[in-house]
């Protein structure tokens, strides 16, 4: 997937491609695009934009989200890393030849996670093993949530969000972090019982 600039000549990234959109929900970008405009989408808020694609449109759930995000970036109403609420996050994720109970540890156990993660103040808030970890970030500026998804006995997806974010830099700047820290956090999970 390549960037294409939006109307203020953003670049937004991270969209489905045409190809696979149009597998998906049988119209490209620019269909889904000129429906939304004809329907005024403009003028109502993410929720609405995605009931519609719902509930007039038969788009699953999943898709009708894509479809309401990348409407909203390319018309200017939303910049990429930013919720519909206006806040800031970004999200990494990657999967780990490890259980997810070793996971979830990797982020509770201070001693493990210093490890890994040497820089930044991560405060656990909530912690279910095997499962999720709130916590936390730089203080309680932002908040980090970690969510596992088993894949076999020994593989888990760990899905990252870093939310309250104070801005556009903020996310490119964690987008890279996120990605750097999971990456060396794969080879101890991997490696070390």
């Amino acid at each position: 997937m390549s960037p294409s600039p939006g109307p203020t000549g953003r670049k937004i990234t991270e969209r489905l491609s045409d190809e696979a959109l149009t597998g998906a929900t049988g119209r490209n970008w620019a269909s889904w695009f000129a429906l939304l405009d004809a329907w005024d989408a403009t003028g109502r808020n993410h929720t609405a934009i995605a009931r519609h694609l719902v509930e007039a449109h038969g788009v699953n759930g999943w898709h009708a989200q894509s479809i309401a995000v990348g409407y909203e970036q390319e018309r200017g109403m939303r910049q990429v890393g930013q919720a519909s609420d206006g806040g800031w996050k970004v999200s990494a994720s990657k999967t780990v030849d490890a259980p997810a109970e070793r996971c979830t540890a990797a982020f509770a156990d201070e001693e493990l996670r210093r490890r890994w993660l040497p820089d930044g103040e991560l405060e656990v808030r909530t912690h279910r093993p095997g499962k999720s970890l709130t916590a936390d970030w730089d203080g309680g500026t932002s908040r980090i949530e970690v969510y596992l998804t088993p894949k076999g006995e020994t593989k888990t997806q760990i899905g990252l969000g870093h939310t309250r974010l104070p801005d556009a830099d903020a996310v490119a700047a964690y987008k890279q972090f996120w990605r750097e820290r999971l990456a060396d956090l794969k080879p101890l999970l991997e490696t070390e019982p």
